[in-house]
């Protein structure tokens, strides 16, 4: 049976980043990136829908080794797609991808000290096993199969379509069709403005949203990084410009949670001067919550603002009571006709969709075991898995996560261990792994692993935080437990 010393799982954008680092600091260890779809980019590949874009920029979003050159700082989905799989073309990493393996069931064995990997190949799904020193998940946080739909009574009889995001058709074609947006998170509020513009224009889009979500307008060009990059080497420009973009983020968000009237304020300050100040702002831009307790939207250049204030599209706030033949009949009476609905309604978190994981004969549930440093799960061995920051880029935090994945391997191959198992203080507090209100995280929080109230089981959601401890802390932990191939533990 092949061995292999890691297998990662996943070529989106944290598996290239993985393999990297790994091909870079454990450069003698065998690896390979099994990927269940047929080609690369992850969220990049999968997303289709109209305007799909970053909203963060990519800065921070790119990788730290590899520059991003485009003029644009919020890049569109494609833009994206191309620079991961260019990136994996540089270094080689294209070479180690093997698509349509679909890992099934990964089994630990101390006795061993090795995981036996259960994959499906192919469209004919056909068995296959391997077995690895080290398993490495990169399969981001929710399930690619299907997103969150509603049942709202009297679906069955709208005889328009209705869709989800994230299975976009390739044969939609909403040009002059009234479409109806439901949702308000990032999806949503991109969306709208696509779908209202362009020469493929719908009628009319509406954005139906059940509650308000807060909204901040960036721009879509980095000036101060583009006159960095013409006056600066490359690479020192966008270090530069990933350094102030990562500053940048940092102090909003602090100001959002310690200052948050003063913050809200600045938001309705910025899209009043959008909308004009006859716009119904607190109607459907003041939400209930504070700010981050849901995650903030990013609208670049204010896009979904001009398309309100051009009449292109509306925003309504509203519940749905039941769907009609040719349209949406609303709680307050209103009815809205649609030809096309989109429900821009949320994504089903997993980690591991799919996956049964086994530790030396037992089965594991994930919502029992708690996250340590962000990146390992309590009581599994030589696991970690790629999660990056949810109110900041992904890519900061799963580069971190990877650095330390192999100062981890190289400590572990100095030192002759074969097995590391972080192992839970049971006096912690247990925590939700995501603090937050959103609807999509509170449906999967009994299945996600939990933090815990202090370090290292607790998620700072801090870079410069997690970039002492991942790449310069300590990697011998106590709350670390390493044998050698003996048996014997340290």
């Amino acid at each position: 049976m092949e061995h292999l010393d890691v297998l990662i799982i996943g070529a989106g954008l944290s598996g290239i980043s993985a393999a990297w680092h790994l091909q870079t600091e454990c450069a003698d260890r065998s690896y390979a990136i099994v990927e269940a779809r047929e080609r690369m980019g992850g969220t990049w590949d999968l997303f289709r829908y109209p305007g799909v874009r970053s909203d963060s920029d990519m800065y921070t979003l790119g990788y730290r080794f590899r520059p991003w050159r485009n003029a644009k700082a919020i890049a569109d989905g494609s833009s994206i797609k191309a620079y991961i799989e260019e990136t994996a073309r540089e270094f080689g990493i294209d070479r180690r991808i093997r698509y349509q393996h679909r890992l099934v069931r990964a089994a630990w064995s101390s006795a061993t000290a090795r995981w036996t990997i259960d994959l499906e190949v192919g469209v004919e799904r056909t068995p296959k096993q391997l077995t690895c020193t080290f398993l490495y998940s990169c399969a981001g946080y929710y399930d690619y199969a299907q997103g969150y739909t509603p049942e709202w009574p009297g679906m069955a009889s709208f005889t328009g379509r209705v869709l989800h995001p994230q299975h976009w058709p390739a044969d939609l074609d909403y040009r002059g069709a009234r479409v109806v947006v439901i949702g308000s998170g990032a999806t949503a509020v991109t969306l709208v403005p696509a779908m209202a513009t362009g020469t493929h224009a719908a009628a009319h889009v509406t954005m139906l949203q059940r509650s308000p979500t807060y909204i901040a307008t960036l721009p879509s060009v980095d000036t101060i990084a583009n006159a960095l990059r013409r006056v600066l080497p490359s690479r020192l420009a966008y270090a530069l410009a990933r350094w102030k973009n990562v500053a940048r983020s940092m102090f909003y968000y602090h100001i959002a949670r310690t200052r948050p009237a003063m913050f809200k304020k600045s938001l309705r300050a910025e899209a009043e001067k959008e909308l004009g100040a006859d716009f119904p702002y607190d109607a459907h831009f003041r939400p209930r919550y504070e700010p981050w307790d849901e995650r903030l939207c990013m609208v670049p250049d204010g896009d979904l603002f001009t398309v309100l204030r051009e009449g292109r599209a509306s925003i309504i706030t509203d519940q749905i009571e039941h769907f009609e033949a040719t349209g949406v009949m609303l709680m307050s009476g209103a009815r809205l006709e649609a030809d096309i609905v989109v429900a821009a309604t949320g994504l089903r978190m997993s980690l591991l969709t799919g996956v049964t994981l086994v530790v030396d004969g037992v089965d594991v549930e994930l919502g029992r075991t708690m996250i340590y440093k962000g990146m390992m799960v309590s009581d599994i061995p030589n696991m970690a898995a790629a999660v990056g920051y949810t109110n900041a880029s992904w890519t900061l935090k799963c580069d971190l996560i990877a650095q330390h994945v192999c100062r981890l391997l190289n400590y572990m191959r100095a030192h002759e261990y074969v097995q590391c198992t972080p192992r839970r203080d049971h006096s912690l507090k247990e925590v939700p792994v995501f603090d937050f209100t959103s609807g999509y995280v509170q449906r999967a929080a009994s299945r996600l692993p939990k933090q815990g109230n202090r370090a290292p089981w607790r998620l700072y959601q801090n870079y410069v935080k997690d970039l002492f401890v991942l790449r310069h802390g300590r990697v011998n932990d106590p709350a670390l437990e390493f044998r050698t191939a003996s048996g014997a533990a340290s």
